[in-house]
């Protein structure tokens, strides 16, 4: 077994100390977390930033599960082991690993350590950076499920809303790679990116309802709801009978079933599951470059409220994410 590095007593974090605006996160120095179970204990080198930060850290999304403050925010993380649970466990320290956090209930990817279960860890895809692969766990893990809920495959015609964003630039290509017909929304300046990914078809939302150019369609992977323009509950209408809507914004079309129902179609919400063995999957798709991540942006970790505006603005191609330590890139 590797020896466990020499550790310190304390760490960078970016916290909250209540929730409110993105001027509400700032850098403390907290006790490192302790490690327990299945745990690992691990550096992180970079954090992705997601939506259900920003939501949390404003006072809805998760935050009902902060139990205290100071709280450390972050769901996704690229880093490298220093603390094994066991001996013969496959990953052990200087492994290079990617995963999900679940804050708040536990302090999230926000700070130079992390607790995580090792059911949610797996290794990094050897093909891309800490940076790269810290934008890929939540985002991924989501749209391989929203596909994989609706049975993306040859012969089946899909609606992919936001196909530029971080969920929707990987459900574009994890459709693509299942063998579905997709096509996707974006605005005017990421027509060429959708196109690049793999789309069949990209519908400029600023100049065409889709509505109006799509029908029969076997699946819709909504990740906007009704938070613009009544996007989901326009989307019914291009379904099949019996189609499937899959949406993730669940919070945003409280009406979604009833409404999905008298269309004569179906509806379902989705929430992810952080999954070492999906993560494995998806890890080989980005080894053998069927699939690739695009980061949009990278802040510091005292840039966390520049990270979180950004965010919250939209239109955001890929993702975005912070930079936590300087732990090396070339861990394996």
């Amino acid at each position: 077994m590797p020896l466990s590095p020499v550790l310190p007593t304390s760490m960078r974090a970016l916290v909250i100390d209540r929730t409110g605006g993105p001027d509400e996160l700032h850098v403390a120095e907290l006790p490192l977390p302790v490690a327990v179970g299945d745990e690992l204990l691990v550096r992180v080198v970079a954090a992705g930033i997601n939506p259900i930060d920003a939501k949390t850290r404003a006072g809805s999304g998760a935050a009902a599960a902060i139990a205290g403050y100071p709280t450390v925010l972050g769901n996704d993380f690229s880093g490298i082991v220093v603390r094994a649970p066991y001996d013969s466990f496959p990953l052990q320290p200087g492994d290079a690993v990617y995963g999900m956090a679940r804050p708040p209930r536990i302090a999230g990817s926000y700070a130079e350590y992390l607790a995580v279960s090792s059911m949610s860890v797996a290794r990094k895809p050897a093909a891309v950076s800490h940076i790269e692969a810290a934008g890929i766990p939540l985002a991924a893990m989501t749209a391989w499920g929203m596909v994989t809920l609706a049975k993306a495959g040859p012969g089946q015609r899909m609606l992919i809303h936001a196909g530029s964003g971080g969920v929707g630039h990987f459900a574009v290509q994890f459709a693509r790679h299942l063998g579905a017909h997709v096509t996707t929304t974006g605005s005017t300046a990421s027509v060429e990116f959708l196109h690049r990914l793999g789309a069949h078809e990209v519908i400029d939302y600023s100049t065409t309802r889709f509505e109006e150019q799509l029908s029969g369609l076997d699946s819709v992977i909504d990740l906007i709801g009704n938070v613009h323009d009544d996007t989901g509950t326009r989307s019914l209408a291009v379904l099949r009978p019996d189609g499937l809507l899959v949406n993730a914004p669940t919070g945003s079309w409280p009406t979604m079933q009833a409404d999905a129902a008298a269309a004569g179609v179906r509806a379902t919400g989705y929430k992810v599951a952080a999954d070492a063995r999906v993560l494995d999957t998806i890890t080989t798709l980005i080894d053998n470059g069927s699939v690739r991540v695009n980061i949009h942006s990278v802040f510091d970790l005292d840039e966390g409220p520049a990270a979180h505006r950004a965010i919250e603005g939209g239109h955001t191609r890929g993702k975005i994410v912070l930079r936590v330590s300087d732990a090396d890139e070339s861990a394996a």
